[in-house]
């Protein structure tokens, strides 16, 4: 199954500026956000984005917030953003079948988004060079026990191509630059 725009969504997951330090590959995982972001605003797909206890762990980084939809943000103390009431009303309400997630740290609140969307009957794609945890070996084994719950474990550049769909059309020639 293709990803599709007109069916999909894009969850950021808590890209945090006291958080994201900490991660292993940190610079890549904003990059990536950073082109998923501006594929879906080119694209119109939703986007919706979790800030975890933000007063501990501070806003999503200033890279990435310009970038953000207007009241695309939703803070949450529950690990998964499903189990947030706020964002769970918020995602069902996009009526999206499909749910792009990127973000941090991915063994924990990646992870259990993901799980619970799964369980929801949504089809899910984990952006792995947009997602990491503090240690590499927790990331590859979140992404392999996602793959194992049926999630697709994808990179930034099978989104943005999988969105597009083809060649020779304005949006292409607009987000495909974002893939250096």
């Amino acid at each position: 199954m293709l990803i599709d725009p007109d069916t999909s969504s894009l969850l950021i997951v808590d890209i945090q500026a006291r958080l994201l330090p900490k991660m292993s590959a940190a610079e890549a995982v904003v990059a990536n956000a950073s082109v998923l972001l501006k594929a879906a605003a080119r694209l119109d797909v939703p986007v919706l984005v979790s800030e975890q206890y933000r007063k501990g762990l501070g806003p999503t980084v200033a890279e990435l917030e310009p970038l953000l939809p207007a009241g695309s943000v939703i803070e949450k103390m529950a690990f998964s953003c499903m189990a947030e009431r706020d964002f769970a009303a918020r995602f069902r309400a996009l009526g999206r079948a499909q749910a792009v997630i990127a973000g941090i740290e991915a063994h924990v609140c990646v992870l259990q988004t993901a799980e619970q969307l799964l369980e929801d009957g949504v089809r899910v794609f984990v952006v792995a060079d947009a997602t990491s945890s503090r240690v590499p070996l927790s990331h590859k084994h979140a992404m392999q026990r996602l793959r194992t719950a049926g999630a697709v474990i994808v990179t930034t550049e099978m989104v943005v191509f999988e969105w597009l769909r083809r060649a020779g059309t304005p949006e292409f020639k607009e987000v495909s630059a974002l893939i250096k």
